[in-house]
């Protein structure tokens, strides 16, 4: 059952995956524009990884209720919500860099984060969420950047992380 369960669901699942990836790798492509370090491809694996964990979740559920029978009364969808974050929040804080007494990367870092709700969403089948928080997070990045660097200097230069 474990080596080979081809299913129509797994293509879903994957269908899933590669959306989130198209929409973490939107936020990931104004990061590369941006010159930051974490950029593309890494928005595009943080997002595609988060959808994938969501989707392995339901597969699990569905494997031990086959098991034993029975549904499973105490499956948590929330767990694996909370340890992706976790994990996720791990990563996103390796870009966050002290230096000359300033704080640099902490946008990117929550774009990290940003981009594993976004593939969240897409995992829970909430697509017109996850279109429209990445809509919101090219706002946030694109716009309110201008506006920022405009009116109150270069607070998020290029390069920095």
């Amino acid at each position: 059952m474990y080596i080979v369960d081809l299913d129509v669901s797994q293509l879903a699942y994957l269908g899933q995956a590669a959306f989130a990836m198209v929409l973490g790798g939107l936020i990931g492509w104004e990061r590369d524009r941006s010159g930051k370090p974490a950029g593309l491809r890494t928005h595009m694996l943080v997002a595609g990884s988060a959808s994938l964990l969501v989707s392995l979740s339901h597969i699990g559920i569905r494997v031990f209720e086959a098991q034993l029978g029975r549904a499973i009364a105490g499956g948590d969808p929330i767990r694996v919500v909370q340890t992706i974050i976790t994990g996720f929040s791990v990563v996103g804080a390796g870009t966050i860099i002290g230096a000359r007494g300033q704080i640099l990367g902490l946008t990117t870092a929550t774009s990290i984060l940003f981009v594993a709700a976004i593939g969240i969403c897409v995992g829970l089948g909430q697509v017109l969420l996850a279109a429209g928080a990445t809509v919101l997070g090219l706002v946030v990045l694109r716009l309110l950047g201008a506006l920022e660097r405009r009116y109150w200097g270069d607070a998020d230069p290029p390069g920095d992380p």
